[in-house]
């Protein structure tokens, strides 16, 4: 029974810190922030954007260093610990992140074939159409599962064995290296891409729109909303990963320090990142004698449709800045993709007193078969559906009850202490009455937003969906909180 209980500890900081670093910076920072600053007022979105991270991203980060630090164990256990009722709660926070990851992947799997094209433009004249009809064979509806997208498919096995690989083996061993090697490394990178698209001709028309200031806009609550909803998920907040990898610190670790270095980096990253983003789209814009706001997009249509077009009339440059980005996509991935699977398998180890091994093979196991759905001819319809039901349903849902478990139920003095004990810097009541009052409030009107937004079309094939993903993320939960510890 003693080493069911031994927990694993980074073998240092810095590790620890690029493991973090890694679970936040994903493809929100590199397709979600640009577009989202540029349609909340440009330079003025900064200021609601740093309101958002003094007001929701470091407190609610610094609750759950607190509890990772304080209890060395996963949120389900800790939840049990408080009340076994609020187990349930935990199951379904590392659920909705287990999920995430099996259609995350997926995206990956798209970049991975085209670091592969970008070495020869292989997506054509037209990559718009290369992308929906050539490679994914999009259909709009469920009639393109029985299509099976082959080299999504072989894309997936790679990351998925690539998963297993790290997340099987020694924490240190595993996520440590790999994050303390990729992340430096996509940096470096993304340096070299930005500081080229600076460079191109009509730069300046894409970052002016960055930094034009839209004043009226500050008064507008839609822009807030969207600040906070950028932080949210720009930072992985309340899907237990942050709880996960604080549980593995070391005592004497400042905890203050480095919540404040992750967010600082994170942050830095994607405004840093959208100089680039904008600056290679004004060139679009200035070349083709396109408007800027008929290019500007976010998501797969920035990645995988605008880049490849830009690339296409950049010339041999493109040979070098293509793979690069690409690249530096796949690593902002893969670190992120290791991150959604801790939760899950520290849940699993710890209660069922099963190896870290077994539990990252089985996990990868079933994600691996989950996310075979996303490799269909629907998979493209069927992953914008999951991702939106999952974002503003599940992790709002869940940032909300654990404000409320940590912030009413426990005593949350008890993790101010924690706080205040290991770090330099001391919080005071202004942070607990954050937690308490102020991110719950918040994020309550931007979860019934985001739920109205979801029913809002009245698509049949959207509700069935739904109502199917409701119906997981409350059964299966419910089943490994009655299932008997080991």
């Amino acid at each position: 029974m003693a080493n069911e209980k031994k927990v694993p500890v980074w073998d240092n900081n810095f590790s620890f810190l690029m493991a973090m670093i890694g679970a936040a910076i994903g493809l929100g920072n590199i397709w979600g922030y640009p577009y989202v600053a540029y349609t909340n007022g440009g330079g003025t979105f900064l200021i609601p954007y740093l309101c958002a991270i003094f007001i929701l991203g470091l407190p609610f980060l610094f609750l759950e260093y607190s509890i990772g630090f304080k209890f060395k164990t996963s949120l389900s256990e800790i939840l049990k610990k408080i009340k076994p009722k609020f187990e349930v709660l935990g199951w379904f926070v590392a659920l909705i992140s287990f999920l995430i990851l099996c259609y995350y992947v997926c995206i990956i799997g798209w970049d991975l074939i085209y670091i592969i094209l970008s070495f020869f433009k292989g997506w054509g004249s037209n990559p718009s159409a290369f992308l929906t009809n050539s490679l994914l064979h999009s259909h709009n509806g469920f009639s393109g599962l029985s299509y099976i997208v082959w080299p999504v498919v072989v894309s997936l096995v790679f990351i998925w064995f690539l998963i297993w690989a790290i997340s099987r083996t020694d924490l240190n061993s595993g996520i440590g290296r790999v994050t303390k090697l990729l992340i430096p490394l996509l940096v470096i990178m993304m340096v070299i891409i930005v500081l080229y698209s600076l460079t191109l001709s009509g730069s300046n028309i894409g970052y002016s729109y960055l930094l034009k200031p839209q004043w009226s806009m500050l008064l507008s609550p839609s822009v807030w909303l969207a600040a906070f909803g950028q932080i949210l998920f720009s930072l992985s907040l309340g899907m237990a990963v942050i709880t996960s990898y604080t549980s593995y610190l070391p005592e004497g670790s400042d905890l203050i320090k480095n919540g404040f270095i992750v967010v600082a980096s994170n942050c830095g990253f994607e405004v840093f990142t959208a100089f680039g983003v904008f600056s290679i789209i004004g060139f679009m814009s200035f070349s083709q004698g396109i408007p800027f706001n008929q290019i500007i997009t976010q998501g797969v249509g920035l990645i995988f449709v605008v880049f490849p077009t830009v690339l296409n009339i950049m010339g041999n440059y493109a040979y070098i800045i293509g793979p690069l980005f690409f690249l530096c996509i796949f690593f902002a991935g893969i670190t992120t993709t290791i991150s959604f699977l801790e939760p899950l398998s520290l849940a699993i180890n710890r209660k069922f007193n099963i190896s870290r091994k077994s539990a990252s093979t089985l996990l990868c196991l079933v994600g691996f078969g989950i996310s075979l759905i996303f490799a269909t001819g629907s998979g493209s319809y069927l992953l914008e559906i999951c991702d939106s039901f999952l974002n503003q349903f599940g992790i709002l849902f869940g940032i909300i009850c654990q404000c409320i478990i940590f912030g009413w139920y426990y005593k949350i003095d008890d993790l101010l202490n924690v706080l205040n004990n290991n770090s330099k810097l001391n919080m005071g009541k202004f942070w607990t009455n954050i937690i308490k009052y102020v991110i719950p409030i918040i994020l309550f009107i931007v979860w019934i937003t985001g739920l109205y937004g979801l029913f809002a079309s009245g698509n049949i094939n959207y509700i069935i969906i739904q109502l199917i993903l409701a119906l997981v993320i409350i059964i299966v939960p419910s089943i490994l909180t009655i299932l008997p510890e080991r």
